[in-house]
């Protein structure tokens, strides 16, 4: 994806691996940061070239709790979501970060069911008429 985050601010262009599960994954990326000039004209080479599958609009609150982001985002089009992302250290396993994240769960009172698998995009496609 393509963040833009403002006239002031510098872009970054990211790619993410991850499973679309529910529950907590693994989550690796790749991100390149841009000056906020450079942003339109990627914007359209990128279009050009592979097309533009959405925009997402959407503001964020970030909060650390311990080694843990905490985002709370607010989508347009869907409304509002909370995101946990626990910074694995390189000495801690994928098995410590799943015990992290379920705890952090319990504290906030989110419910397993309530957990959501795919990226905003998805769900904003879902939303969209069948043609």
């Amino acid at each position: 994806k393509l963040r833009q985050l403002g006239a002031e601010q510098q872009s970054e262009l990211i790619f993410y691996q991850r499973s679309d599960t529910t529950g907590p994954k693994l989550s690796t990326f790749n991100a390149w940061k841009m000056a906020p000039d450079q942003a339109p004209g990627l914007v359209g080479l990128l279009s050009t070239a592979l097309g533009t599958r959405g925009v997402v609009k959407k503001s964020r609150q970030l909060f650390m709790v311990g080694q843990t982001r905490v985002h709370i985002d607010q989508v347009e089009g869907l409304g509002d979501f909370i995101e946990l992302e626990v910074v694995l250290r390189d000495d801690q396993s994928l098995d410590e970060g799943q015990v992290i994240a379920n705890g952090l769960l319990s504290e906030l009172g989110v419910e397993q069911s309530s957990l959501l698998a795919g990226a905003y995009i998805d769900m904003l496609e879902a939303k969209q008429p069948s043609t």
